[in-house]
């Protein structure tokens, strides 16, 4: 009598894939970034961005709410650069060295599409609300740095240095203007500094 081998046993079924919800809020918002700097708000739909990141568009409102939740996300994490720029331990004199580090550093490959994301009008109301109101506060925050917080006309310099430090971002990102575009962070500091002391200095 022949005796059959028993049969191999079943493979377990594969465990289920956890999801990661830090990994895909990141991996939303590297691409609503991207988007949102290169073809502005209005043009960018959430199934563009979602499909850009690789997830499913329905994580889009599990995570950010709405792509009015997204953006300002994105906004924030931009303000948030801008922010220990002028953060309350930053004297005056450190400010051209933090913007030169956001511009040029290690991470400057990421900073570039933040920063445009606040010079692009979005076509929404709210959003541009949003997006005026975080230049303001960083302005009005750099004003204060300077330490005659109120003044209208130091406002107005610390608006100035803000539209350069921005103009900056962009040409770096848009053009080939040599040597700007691949000015280093040490390269920066310099003409930041005339710029910075120019305009928001005692005198």
């Amino acid at each position: 009598m022949t005796i059959s081998a028993p049969p191999p046993p079943e493979s377990a079924p594969p465990a289920p894939r956890r999801r990661n919800a830090a990994g895909t809020q990141l991996l939303l918002l590297d691409a609503a970034r991207r988007r949102f700097a290169r073809d502005g708000y209005a043009a960018t739909t959430v199934r563009d961005i979602a499909d850009e990141a690789g997830v499913n568009v329905a994580l889009i409102n599990r995570y950010f709410t709405s792509k009015e939740g997204l953006f300002k996300a994105c906004l924030t994490g931009a303000v948030d650069e801008l922010g220990r720029a002028v953060s309350a331990d930053v004297t005056l004199d450190r400010v051209p060295h933090a913007i030169a580090r956001q511009l040029a550093g290690p991470h400057a490959g990421k900073h570039p599409s933040q920063l445009l994301l606040l010079l692009r009008s979005s076509g929404d109301e709210r959003a541009d609300q949003i997006r005026l109101g975080i230049l303001r506060s960083f302005a009005e925050r750099l004003a204060a740095t300077a330490g005659r917080a109120g003044d209208d006309r130091l406002l107005l310099r610390a608006q100035i240095a803000l539209s350069a430090a921005l103009g900056i971002a962009l040409l770096r990102s848009t053009a080939a203007m040599e040597p700007l575009a691949s000015a280093g962070e040490q390269d920066l500091v310099g003409p930041l500094e005339d710029l910075i002391n120019g305009l928001l200095g005692p005198g």
